[in-house]
């Protein structure tokens, strides 16, 4: 699972691309992630998380 998060899990979703037609053809919403070094039981490590987790404060960074 390359591409979601390692803390909410949010992962890609499916839409259309709507044209001024109304043409419909199938799209993929991704998630911002971002890797990033975090604290995890006092160990250094490098996750991938949602924008969403990091702004809100879900994880603590390493120094």
């Amino acid at each position: 699972m390359a591409f979601a998060c390692e803390l909410c899990g949010k992962k890609r979703q499916a839409g259309n691309n709507v044209s001024h037609a109304n043409n419909r053809t199938k799209r993929v919403f991704r998630p911002n992630l971002q890797t990033v070094r975090a604290l995890i039981n006092g160990a250094t490590r490098r996750i991938r998380i949602c924008t969403r987790c990091l702004r809100s404060g879900l994880i603590q960074k390493a120094v």
